[in-house]
């Protein structure tokens, strides 16, 4: 029983250490965004890009193209190769990758915004005291 328990210890304690390394904790933050991101980018695509597609192809609906090889009936469903659903997924596709490429090229177009700014000129140190004194000297010693 003590063996199980010292196991159970150390493989508790390596899960900590794994758990509390910093890249894990980043990635997961990652796949959080991620998630997040991929639902604004298929808002986009879906509710506000594919319409004016829709439009400018006159309504075309790809995802009921298919070949059927068997008709359903009651008893058996239709069995078909639906290409016009993978032909709207590489659409979709093409679609999120300009737009996630568009975003990317903005959000890169403001970083260099922020690292163009003109600094202002820096304000040469103040000369140190055995300088400064020697200087008075200097002065004092020219009258």
């Amino acid at each position: 029983m003590a063996k199980v328990t010292e196991k159970a210890t150390g493989f508790l304690h390596e899960f900590k250490a794994f758990i509390s390394r910093g890249n894990v904790v980043d990635m997961a933050v990652g796949v959080i965004i991620g998630s997040a991101f991929t639902a604004i980018v298929n808002s986009l695509v879906n509710d506000v890009v594919m319409p004016v597609i829709s439009v400018i192809t006159g309504g075309v609906d790809f995802t009921d193209w298919k070949w059927v090889i068997t008709p359903g009936t009651e008893e058996v469903a239709e069995c078909a190769v639906r290409y016009g659903q993978f032909i709207q997924n590489i659409i979709n596709f093409l679609l999120i990758a300009i737009v996630v490429f568009f975003m990317v090229k903005l959000i890169n177009s403001l970083h260099r915004k922020k690292e163009e700014k003109p600094a202002e000129p820096p304000v040469p140190p103040a000369p140190p005291e055995d300088v400064v004194l020697l200087r008075e000297i200097r002065d004092l010693l020219k009258k």
